[in-house]
């Protein structure tokens, strides 16, 4: 027996994603999301949406453009990823990749940078302490 998927509005696809109407609206204009359409016109989204939402802010947030995002689309949505597809999304993963590591990279630096001037912040208020109290 088949399990029937849950299907959602576009206001309750906004809700569960915290993704305004006019962004989710923006989405099926770019063809990231394909909802299907009611006899009233009204959209309505596979609970799988609520995840492709997720991942669409996650690649959005990473600067990724909606060509990109669709090019991974393409091949991670597909129930059988397309081969043509995958030269570019593979190439755009490693880059985006390669900017990742760098910004860990970077962050690293700051949290070493970070944890030393703050040690040495507080060995100076530590000596000013005592010689308040000695004085």
């Amino acid at each position: 027996m088949k399990k029937e998927l849950l299907r959602v509005h576009i206001s309750e696809l906004s809700r569960k994603t915290g993704v305004s109407l006019r962004s989710l609206r923006y989405y099926e204009e770019k063809e990231l999301l394909s909802p299907d359409r009611q006899n009233n016109g009204y959209r309505e989204y596979r609970e799988t949406d609520i995840e492709r939402v997720r991942l669409i802010q996650m690649y959005f947030s990473l600067g990724l453009t909606v060509k990109e995002i669709m090019s991974f689309f393409q091949c991670a949505f597909d129930e059988q990823p397309r081969i043509e597809c995958l030269p570019n999304a593979i190439e755009v993963g490693k880059r985006k990749l390669d900017d990742i590591q760098l910004q860990i990279e970077l962050l690293k630096q700051a949290e070493i940078h970070l944890q030393k001037n703050i040690k040495a912040w507080e060995a100076v208020l530590d000596k000013g302490d005592r010689r308040n109290e000695q004085g």
